[in-house]
C-alpha cells in the first residue's frame, strides 16, 4: 500500500493551496483518510480527516478555512486550504486508517510566507 501526496509549496499569507493524497495497492477497507502536520519543534497534529461515510473532523485552528473532500472510487483525499496563515507552515502528512493497519504518506512541505 502506498500513499502518494502532492500539492505543497510556497504561498503568501491569505492564499490557497490544494493538497491531494492518492492511495494505491491492496486496500481491503478504508475507514478514514486525512492529513496531519508537523511544524518545527512541535508535535504532529491532526489537520482534517474524512471517513468513508463522509463525516469530517477538523482541527480547531483550521475550521472555516480548510475543507476536506474525498473521492472513494479513486481512494483520494483533497484538502482545500484557504486563507492560509504563517502558522500553517509545516510538513503535511497524508494518513489512511484501514482494516487492519494505518498508513502514512511522505510529507509535503507547505510554507506560508510573504
Amino acid at each position: 500500500v502506498q500513499l502518494q501526496a502532492s500539492g505543497g509549496g510556497l504561498v503568501q499569507p491569505g492564499g490557497s493551496l490544494r493538497l491531494s493524497c492518492a492511495a494505491s495497492g491492496s486496500i481491503f477497507s478504508i475507514n478514514a483518510m486525512g492529513w496531519y502536520r508537523q511544524a518545527p519543534g512541535k508535535q504532529r497534529e491532526l489537520v482534517a480527516s474524512i471517513t468513508s461515510g463522509g463525516s469530517t473532523n477538523y482541527a480547531h485552528s483550521v475550521k472555516g478555512r480548510f475543507t476536506i473532500s474525498r473521492d472513494n472510487a479513486k481512494n483520494t483525499v483533497y484538502p482545500q486550504m484557504n486563507s492560509l496563515k504563517p502558522e500553517d507552515t509545516a510538513v503535511y502528512y497524508c494518513h489512511m486508517e484501514t482494516v487492519p493497519s494505518d498508513y502514512w504518506g511522505q510529507g509535503t512541505l507547505v510554507t506560508v510566507s510573504s
